[in-house]
Order: C-alpha cells, then structure tokens, then sequence
C-alpha cells in the first residue's frame, strides 16, 4: 500500500468516526436531557420519591446485566448491529412511552428504565471495543478525546436546555426530542461501512473470530492467556464472562485497573448525590444555581483537556499511559473532595475545572489502555468494566443516600473519594514497580526482545503508543473502560 492509498484510507476512517461521533453526540444530549426530564415525570406520575429511586436502581440493573452478557451478544452479532438496534431500542422505548395509556404509564416508564439502561451499556461498550477498528491502530487517544469532548459538550448543553424545554415544551416534548436524537445516532452508525448481520453462525465454527467477524488469534503466543481462554470456556465450547475474570487473574494491574473503575463509580455516586444537598446549604433559595455552574465548568475542563490530549498524541506519537489513568484518578477525587469544602467561589470554580480536566483524563487513557488488548479479550474487558461500574455506582448511591441523612456532604465524599484515592496509589505503585521491572530486563543491544503477551507488543509498536509500554502495566508487563457514563456526571 503505497503512502498516499494510507493516507486516503486514514482520511476517510476519520471522517466516518467523527460522523458517528456527531450522531453520539447528539444522542447523548437527549440521554443527559431525559436524566432531568424522566426523573421529574417518574415523580410526578407516582407521587413518590422512593419510585425515583427505584427508576435509577432498574437502570444501573438492566446495565449490570447487560455488562455482563455484552460479550456474548456481540460473538453472535456485528459490532454495528449492536450500536444501531441499542439506540432503536431505546427510540422506541421512549415512542411507547408517549403513547403509553394513563393507566400503563407507571409499568411503561420501569420498562423505559430497564431499555435504557441495557441498550445504553451494549451501545457504549460495542463503540469503546470497536474504535481501533474503526479508526486504525495508533489513533485510540485521538479517537477516544475526541468522542469524550462530545459527551461532555452534550452533557453541558442538555442540562442547561432540560428545565427550558420541560416548562415550556412538557415532557412529552422532551421525550420525543431525545426518541429524535436516539434515530439521528442510529442514522451515523448505518453509515459505517461495517458488516451488519450475525458476526457468528455459531460459537465453535466461528472462534478466532472478532465482533466483526475479521480473522483473529485469541492467545497467540501466550500460555497464560491460552490457558485463561480454557479455563473461561464452557464444556459446549462458549464463552462466557468467567473468560474475562480468568483474564483478569492472569493480568494483574488490569485487574486493579478496573477494580479501580469500580471505586472511582463509587466514588462518582457521591459527589452526584451529595451535589443538591450541598448546593441547597449553601443557597436554599436558588440551590440549582451551584449544581450548573458546577457542570459546566467541570465540562469545560473536560474539554479543554481533551483539546491538549489530541495535540500532544499527535506531536509525540505517544499517549498517556497506564500511569496517567492512576494519577489522573487522585487529581480527580482530589479536587471532587476541596470541591465539598466550603471555599470561595472563585476557587470552587477552579477546582470543578481541575476536576473535570482530571476526570477527562482519566477517561481516555483507560479507554485506550483497554483498546490495547486483543479484539476477543477486549470486548471482554469492557463488557466487565461495564458491569463493575453499574455495580459502583448503584451501591454507591444507596449507600451515600443513606449516610447523607446523618453525615456532613464533605465527609460522605471525603471516605467515598478517600476509597478511590488510597486504591490509585497502590495502583501507581504497582505501575512504577513494573515499570522498573520492564527496565530490568531491558535486553542488551545486539539481543532479541522477547515477547510475553500475545500481538500487543507487534500492535503497540506499530500505532506508537509508548507510553503504555513504558509504564510496565499494560498487555506488555501483564496489566493494565460506558456502558457507565458515570466517571464525571
């Protein structure tokens, strides 16, 4: 292929992705949108509190399980298939629930609920496992900044719109503007020139197989990773979610990886809840006042961090690594814990602009740290971090719910965030100690290198990502994720 035919290809990858990154984005905003607008129509329905919360908790459910069984649905399906029927899915859901009769609004609305939160999860995990195909190797920070600038611009621009169009449009409007982004998101993935049908006619006929139904090697040229495949496979031959956990066992830091996901969505649940409580105590006159200004700036921050990710990818070839995903994460609950502490504004502002800088990084270098495994294996990866951050979160808010009502919002966020602080800096050390190790055994000049995890070395050093390399805790050095959106917001 001759530099300018690569160049062309490159081109066009590019301009799909950002098309579908457009249609993500639009969609996002009707999800951030119906956040606001289905939690106030749940509660004016049922004239219940309880029944919001019982709305959240069937969400992170439905995601939970989804997590769990993304794998499974996408051996058997294309990865566009899964993306474009996860959003007609929920077009749909929220269609039945305009025309829902008064007396099947209540039922209708946990289905909702349940929809959204599964075909969210498998749209989020199918798109996060498929970016390397869909833009190339060595374009994961690139491709994984810029689809988090989306989300973050739709997160900003949803909820500033959410109680405009609920008091002058009504909730119907509301639900049929997000049904509109959900068919717009769909329309992008159609787009993709991906296969559409079955990935799969079967599960043994077709191992060695990826989402998309391209050839691959599942453990090649690993024992330890041949050895997890077997221990996660079903005597019928299918694979099932235990595959990913064996995987995990046999790569350490991944494993603390998202186990750290896990106490970050934790950690995540408290600040959100925390929020109203905190925001009324400082003005219970205006208490939506703090919360947006909060939001916003932290989504600026996230954007702005993404602007100087792509830039410095793109200059150095490099990415930022295993190590920034742990630093990141202490910046992070860092700042979420000053911004509890009663300081002045203008430095509260700084503060939710850090914050959301830090939580913006810490999103891409998981992502891309992730998007580093082999094709089978990561689907699994992200299909699990799916779930342990539903778990995350879900625990998290029935638990912060609860210490709200006795402890000061700066202490619930202080232990929560604490938690995430004490995980990362063992997961740091973790990294630096296999970075010294990965220095070690550094061969002598003249001396082949030696390759201990399958593909990701030849991988690796074809799209430049060093600075996973380098932190000894990758796929190289044997360690290491939206369905959740819940890292940040």
């Amino acid at each position: 292929m001759t530099s300018g035919t690569a160049s062309g290809t490159a081109a066009l990858q590019e301009r799909r992705y950002r098309i579908l990154v457009t249609g993500y984005a639009i969609s996002s905003y009707g999800t951030f949108l119906n956040v606001v607008a289905l939690s106030l129509y749940v509660y004016a329905v049922t004239d219940r509190a309880l029944a919001v919360g019982v709305f959240m908790a069937v969400r992170l459910a439905a995601g939970f399980v989804a997590g769990l069984a993304a794998a499974a649905v996408l051996a058997r399906w294309s990865a566009k298939g899964v993306m474009l029927w996860a959003n007609v899915a929920q077009a749909a859901a929220l269609l039945l629930l305009v025309l829902a009769p008064d007396g099947f609004r209540t039922g209708t609305l946990f289905a909702v609920s349940a929809v959204v939160g599964a075909s969210g999860t498998l749209f989020m995990v199918t798109l996060r496992s498929s970016i390397p195909d869909m833009v190339g190797e060595g374009r994961h920070t690139w491709a994984n900044s810029l689809m988090v600038s989306g989300r973050s611009m739709a997160m900003v621009a949803g909820f500033a719109s959410s109680g405009v169009v609920v008091s002058l449009l009504g909730y119907t409007a509301a639900f049929l503007v997000d049904m509109a982004t959900f068919l717009v998101c769909a329309l992008t993935v159609l787009l993709l020139p991906m296969p559409m049908g079955p990935a799969r006619g079967n599960e043994r006929g077709n191992e060695g197989k990826d989402s998309q139904g391209k050839d691959v090697e599942v453990g090649q040229g690993s024992q330890e990773e041949e050895g997890a495949d077997e221990q996660g496979r079903r005597r019928d031959g299918r694979r099932r979610v235990p595959a990913a956990l064996v995987a995990l066992g046999a790569v350490p830091v991944l494993g603390l990886m998202v186990a750290l996901r896990g106490i970050d969505a934790l950690g995540s649940s408290s600040h959100n809840a925390a929020l109203p409580v905190y925001s009324t105590e400082l003005d219970a006159d205006n208490p939506a006042v703090f919360v947006s200004v909060f939001w916003c700036v932290w989504a600026l921050g996230n954007v702005l961090v993404q602007q100087v990710l792509q830039r410095y990818t793109k200059r150095t070839g490099r990415s930022v690594g295993a190590l920034g995903f742990g630093l990141g994460t202490i910046a992070m609950s860092g700042t979420f814990i000053l911004a509890f502490a009663g300081l002045p504004w203008a430095a509260t502002v700084v503060i939710a602009l850090l914050a959301g800088a830090a939580d913006g990084l810490t999103e891409v270098s998981y992502t891309s740290h992730l998007q580093t495994l082999p094709s089978p294996l990561r689907t699994h990866a992200f299909g699990l971090s799916a779930t342990v951050e539903n778990l995350g979160f879900g625990v998290g808010m029935i638990v912060v719910a609860a210490a709200l009502d006795v402890f000061t919002p700066l202490s619930v966020v202080g232990v929560a965030h604490g938690a995430a602080i004490v995980l990362a800096l063992v997961y740091v050390a973790r990294v630096l100690r296999g970075r010294g190790e990965a220095q070690v055994e550094e061969p002598q000049e003249g001396e082949e290198a030696q390759e201990t995890v399958p593909g990701s070395e030849a991988r690796e050093g074809k799209q430049g990502d060093q600075g996973e390399g380098e932190s000894g805790a990758g796929p190289a050095r044997g360690g290491h994720r939206d369905g959740a959106e819940v890292s940040g917001g």
